[in-house]
């Protein structure tokens, strides 16, 4: 059960980590400065953060025209989705 903490946590500080890089891009693309790297933003999707970060791009239009972040995410999610649901399945079995 403590497992499940952990990840939980874990995802949740990626998910928050990763939805507030995005914001500090979109500014920092409105005001000229420098931007965060688009391969860093994808490993934050691949970390874990796939989810807030599509959402996030969605909801402030942040590279909303860009087939990597809009296909890739989700292909991520889904991904995702079906490692914490073997990692669930696994632990449960104990």
């Amino acid at each position: 059960m403590e497992t499940n903490k952990l990840i939980f946590a874990y995802f949740a500080f990626i998910s928050i980590l990763t939805a507030a890089i995005t914001i500090i891009d979109k500014i920092n693309a409105k005001n000229g400065s420098r931007r965060v790297p688009e391969d860093f933003l994808l490993t934050l999707g691949l970390l874990g953060g796939s989810v807030s970060e599509y959402i996030t791009m969605k909801l402030i239009r942040h590279k909303t025209r860009h087939k990597k972040f809009m296909i890739g995410l989700p292909v991520l999610i889904i991904i995702q989705i079906a490692f914490i649901a073997g990692l669930w399945i696994y632990t449960q079995r104990g």
